[in-house]
């Protein structure tokens, strides 16, 4: 039987629409457990630095989280996603597929693709439609788990181990055959802390088990569950 590293990347399901509430509980749970917060501040807060007062393109930014802290900071927003939940982002936003993207070249000074590349069977076509729109000098950031994040939840996670089309372990050589890689953060520590079989049900919803799942698998740890978090953000610059 082969083992996961010997597996073809698969893109990861896209049930924003099937499953609104995983993605909320998701969201929920890294605001109410981490201890470092998501990389969609520190991201707005670069971007910002860079391009002041610039137009950002947010790919696959669902419910616009990262387009509010951009907002935030005075920069002009889009936010595309093919989910219908796009709607709920603050405008504009584009319900469209990040492979075509329907925008003319040289559009925006920055891309942002957050935790979403791993959803695309095809992360390159997505990433050369991101250089065509990105203006001289912009530039292009994503990030993405390593398929070995969570690993104090190795049992219960199905897709623990195996490749995905886009992950932090070769997030940034498919980056770099697009753009010139400029920065690679990678990080592997305990970032989040479940103190209670409440939390860990969350945590595990948002992680992708049925509702019936996460609540049986959590009544299996020994609380607080200290989790260690790993994953990259990758920052490129247009050729």
């Amino acid at each position: 039987m082969k083992g996961p590293e010997a597996q073809q990347p698969r893109a990861q399901p896209v049930d924003y629409d099937l499953d609104i509430d995983r993605f909320l509980t998701n969201q929920t749970a890294t605001r109410l457990f981490s201890t470092s917060g998501d990389v969609h501040e520190p991201v707005a807060d670069q971007l910002q630095l860079q391009h002041a007062g610039g137009r950002v393109l947010d790919l696959g930014g669902g419910n616009g989280l990262l387009a509010r802290h951009l907002q935030d900071r005075g920069l002009s927003t889009v936010v595309l996603d093919q989910a219908r939940y796009v709607t709920t982002a603050p405008p504009p936003v584009v319900m469209a597929d990040a492979e075509r993207l329907p925008f003319a070249g040289e559009t925006f000074n920055a891309v942002a693709a957050l935790w979403m590349l791993y959803h695309v069977a095809e992360p390159l076509t997505v990433l050369r439609q991101a250089a065509m729109v990105l203006r001289p000098g912009g530039t292009f950031v994503a990030c993405a788990p390593s398929r070995y994040n969570d690993p104090e939840f190795e049992a219960v996670l199905p897709e623990w181990g195996y490749p995905s089309t886009f992950d932090a372990e070769d997030a940034a050589e498919l980056i770099g055959r697009v753009f010139d890689v400029v920065d690679v953060e990678r990080w592997d520590a305990p970032l989040m802390s479940l103190r209670d079989a409440v939390a860990v049900e969350q945590f595990l919803r948002g992680r992708g088990l049925s509702p019936q799942a996460a609540a049986e698998a959590a009544t299996g740890f020994e609380r607080p569950v200290t989790v260690t978090k790993r994953g990259a953000v990758v920052w490129g610059r247009v050729r």
